[in-house]
């Protein structure tokens, strides 16, 4: 396994996290599977887990605490714990967001859920157009000065929201958000165009999440093949070939299949090899949800891929290009809902 800094903390994470997004109803694990992953994954030099309150509504972090706590005393100690608000956990319309009425009172549900007194990175899952940046980083920087969470961070910024939150926190004077947690693959790439050029301007720690474009990278979509991934069951537009977008992918992913043979790598190997060959990229995010996917995953922790490969890929798709843009979860709201660009 390699360890990079994460961005400019000094706190030294491995270059595969571990995703919990899986855990529970979600990836209908148990709590033994869960607690075989976990303890399977730190061995195998994995030191930061991620979850999040809204993963199988908070079931995942949950689980999570209930596999630290399986292991020798103390080596929640020796784990980057993350975790992650914003997204609706109930049905009152307050119970979610990045105000501070909310974040104040998750933080706590969070901190009970996995049975800890502080987690080591915050996270703002999705950027909350309808709270100021203001208001959240303050009541971030004071839940850090409380001892509640070390770090704080973002997740599927747009660019611009990244930067505009660093001058909030330079001109107010608050704590700042030290990471940034967006969707990468070699199948999306479109942050190489904006987002990564800035994380590296401000010294942000990237965690890339679905370096595997959810199950496209992993070997097991193929021309022909009936797909077995288990996010088709419940997004299954995504792997509908019939749509343009998804033949597009179909058509890199056999191209790439051949890069991976030829180079004698997996498809996993090549997948995560490309993500963590960024020099903005701290870790990628794998999700297993069996200890055969983590095996297979991290087979690729010390897999570096060298020039005529990483061209090759290039080849197939180009430098910052989405293959599938509409499946993008930093879209500006006026681009999804024509209310907010109308008179």
């Amino acid at each position: 396994m390699q360890y990079r800094t994460l961005g400019r903390t000094g706190v030294q994470v491995s270059t595969l996290a571990l995703g919990a997004m899986n855990f529970g109803k979600i990836g209908r694990t148990t709590q033994d599977e869960v607690t075989a992953i976990v303890d399977a994954a730190l061995e195998g030099g994995i030191n930061i887990i991620d979850t999040a309150d809204m993963y199988s509504q908070g079931q995942s972090e949950e689980m999570v605490g209930k596999a630290l706590r399986s292991g020798s005393p103390g080596r929640r100690d020796h784990i980057v714990l993350a975790t992650k608000a914003n997204m609706p956990m109930g049905d009152e319309r307050n119970q979610q967001g990045s105000s501070r009425r909310w974040l104040v009172t998750e933080v706590d549900n969070s901190l009970r859920r996995l049975d800890v007194d502080h987690v080591d990175l915050y996270q703002i899952h999705r950027w909350d157009p309808a709270t100021s940046d203001e208001e959240t980083l303050s009541a971030l920087t004071d839940l850090q000065r409380a001892g509640k969470i070390r770090y704080f961070g973002s997740s599927t910024f747009p660019a611009y929201r990244v930067v505009q939150a660093q001058w909030a926190a330079r001109a107010n004077h608050l704590g700042r958000y030290v990471t940034e947690q967006p969707s990468y693959s070699i199948l999306q790439r479109g942050i190489e165009t904006h987002v990564l050029p800035v994380t590296q301007e401000y010294g942000l720690g990237v965690l890339a999440w679905s370096p595997l474009a959810s199950g496209w990278l992993s070997g097991a979509v193929r021309e022909g093949r009936e797909v077995t991934t288990s996010r088709s069951a419940f997004m299954p537009q995504r792997f509908d070939t019939t749509i343009p977008a998804n033949r597009a992918k179909l058509d890199a992913v056999e191209q790439l299949a051949k890069v991976a043979e030829l180079a004698g790598l997996t498809m996993i190997q090549l997948a995560l090899g490309f993500v963590t060959a960024h020099p903005g990229v701290t870790a990628a995010i794998i999700g297993p949800r069996t200890i055969d996917h983590l095996h297979s995953q991290l087979a690729a922790a010390d897999t570096a891929l060298p020039a005529d490969v990483l061209d090759a890929i290039d080849a197939i798709v180009a430098p910052g290009v989405d293959l599938a843009a509409a499946e993008k979860n930093d879209t500006p709201p006026a681009l999804l809902d024509p209310a907010l660009r109308r008179r």
